[in-house]
């Protein structure tokens, strides 16, 4: 069984959201940065791995839970550049992104022993296989 992607709202945007419209700044950038998070999920005999990009993030930006054989994987950064000069100001700016990922988790994973790893901008989250969905090895009958 694989692993199903749970949430596509933002996907697929066929239309432009109205606020996206009222938000452009003069350069014809978006104020508002929302960021989805592209993920490349790996099954080998033993598990499944979740790898997510998201570089530039630190690991206690990341919350994973799971709910309901639901994973879920979410993240949030905000931060501010303010630079002090003289006078008056003439653009400062705001940076947020955020993004949230589900996926159901299929009945062969055993959830006690998942865990996960953050470095060089991919999270890995591994998802360990029970004893009952692992592969039989070969086995030879005699006959009598």
């Amino acid at each position: 069984m694989n692993l199903v992607k749970r949430n596509t709202a933002n996907a697929n945007r066929l239309f432009p959201s109205v606020m996206d419209e009222l938000f452009k700044d003069w350069a014809g950038g978006t104020q508002f940065n929302r960021m989805i998070a592209p993920v490349n999920i790996k099954e080998t005999d033993e598990s499944y791995t979740v790898e997510l990009m998201a570089p530039g993030m630190k690991k206690e930006d990341f919350n994973i839970e799971i709910d309901n054989d639901l994973l879920t994987i979410s993240a949030e950064v905000k931060s501010e550049k303010n630079e002090q000069e003289e006078g008056k100001y003439t653009r400062r700016e705001f940076s947020y992104s955020s993004f949230k990922r589900a996926f159901t988790l299929p009945e062969s994973v055993k959830e006690d022993d998942i865990n996960a790893s953050y470095q060089d901008g991919i999270l890995r989250i591994a998802l360990p296989k029970k004893e009952e969905a692992l592969p039989k090895p070969k086995r030879l009958i005699d006959i009598s």
